[in-house]
C-alpha cells in the first residue's frame, strides 16, 4: 500500500476538529498512487480524500496545485475541489506533512480502454483546456525537454541493465528532442492524464484527478501525453488506432488544433514517451527491492517511444 505517513484515529480526530464535515465513520489507506499518502474518509456528512504530500511533491507548489483544482471545480469540471476548514484554509499540516482534504468523486479507473472511453477522455481534456483559458498563473514544467539529458545521465550508464535495447532508444529520443517544437499555443496542462487518473461511470468521465505534475506548457503536449497513455497496450507492444481516433475525435470536437500542432504531435508524443521512460528507468535503478512502491517497467514507454519516432501526423488518429 502506498501510504508512507500513517494517520492514527487520534490524529484524524484532531485534524477534523477544524472542519465542518462531521465525524469520521470509516478511514482507510488507498493503494493507488506513488507520490503521496492517500486515505478514503467517510464522515457523517460525506466522503472525502485526505492527502498527505510526501517529499517528492514540493510544498511550495501546493498552493498553485490546489488553486488549479479549485478553479476547475468552480468551472463545473469533474475535478475534486479542496475543502476549506472553518478558517477558510485548504492547506494544513498533519504528522509533519502538508495535507489537504479533497472532495470525493465517484467512478472507477478503466484497466482496458475502449475507443468510446478514449473519445470521452479526449473531450474531457479539451474541456479542461478551455476552462483553463483564464487560469494564467504560470508553473514551469520541471520535467520538460531540458530535464531529460540530465535525467538520462543520472542513470549512470546502467540503462542496459534494464534492457539491451534501452540505451539506443533513449539516445534516439534525446536526439529527436533536441529539435523540440517551438511557438505552439500554451496552456496550463495536466501532464499526467493516464487511465488511473481518470474516473468513469457508464462511459462518462466523472473525475479528473492527480494534478501534481500540472504545469504551463504546449497544450498539444498534453494531448500527446494522453495519446501515449491511452492508445497502447499496457506493455507498449501494441498500438490501437481505433483508440487514437476516438481520443482525437473527442478532443477536436471541443477544441481545434492548429496545423503546427498537428504536425508536431508525433515529436511531442515521442518526447512524452521519453519522459516516462526516463523517470521509470531512474526509479527502476534506484528503488530498493523492499520499497512500498511497485516499480513500473520503463520498456512499456520505450516501445512507445520507438513507435512515435517513426510515426507521421496521419498515424496519430486525428
Amino acid at each position: 500500500m502506498a501510504v508512507y505517513t500513517p494517520v492514527s484515529a487520534d490524529d484524524l480526530t484532531a485534524f477534523l476538529a477544524g472542519y465542518d464535515v462531521g465525524a469520521a465513520v470509516s478511514f482507510k489507506g488507498i493503494a493507488e498512487g506513488v507520490e503521496n499518502s492517500n486515505f478514503l474518509l467517510e464522515t457523517t456528512r460525506g466522503r472525502f480524500i485526505l492527502t498527505l504530500y510526501e517529499k517528492r511533491v514540493d510544498a511550495g507548489d501546493l498552493p498553485w496545485f490546489l488553486a488549479l483544482m479549485g478553479h476547475l471545480a468552480a468551472k463545473g469540471l469533474p475535478v475534486p475541489g479542496p475543502v476549506a476548514d472553518a478558517r477558510g484554509q485548504v492547506l494544513q499540516v498533519l504528522n509533519g506533512r502538508p495535507a489537504c482534504l479533497i472532495e470525493f468523486l465517484p467512478g472507477v479507473s478503466v484497466t482496458e480502454a475502449t475507443p468510446e472511453a478514449a473519445r470521452a477522455v479526449g473531450a474531457a481534456l479539451s474541456q479542461m483546456h478551455r476552462a483553463l483559458a483564464d487560469f494564467t498563473a504560470p508553473r514551469p514544467n520541471t520535467l520538460g525537454p531540458a530535464a531529460w539529458p540530465p535525467l538520462a545521465a543520472r542513470c549512470n550508464g546502467r540503462l542496459g541493465e534494464i534492457d539491451a535495447g534501452l540505451p539506443d532508444a533513449v539516445a534516439r529520443g534525446l536526439a529527436a528532442a533536441a529539435d523540440w517544437p517551438a511557438g505552439l499555443p500554451q496552456s496550463t496542462i495536466h501532464a499526467d492524464l493516464f487511465p488511473d487518473n481518470v474516473l468513469m461511470l457508464d462511459g462518462r468521465v466523472t473525475g479528473l484527478i492527480d494534478f501534481y505534475f500540472a504545469c504551463t506548457d504546449a497544450r498539444a503536449y498534453d494531448v500527446a501525453i494522453t495519446h501515449a497513455a491511452w492508445c497502447f497496450s499496457a506493455d507498449g507492444r501494441q498500438f490501437f488506432p481505433e483508440r487514437a481516433a476516438g481520443l482525437m475525435a473527442g478532443y477536436l470536437a471541443e477544441v481545434g488544433l492548429t496545423a503546427a500542432e498537428r504536425a508536431a504531435l508525433p515529436r511531442l508524443a515521442a518526447g512524452a514517451a521519453l519522459r516516462f521512460t526516463l523517470t521509470r528507468a531512474f526509479d527502476w535503478l534506484n528503488t530498493p527491492a523492499d520499497a512500498l512502491v511497485t516499480r513500473k517497467d520503463p520498456m512499456a514507454f520505450a516501445r512507445r517511444l520507438t513507435w512515435y519516432l517513426d510515426a507521421t501526423p496521419e498515424m496519430m488518429g486525428g
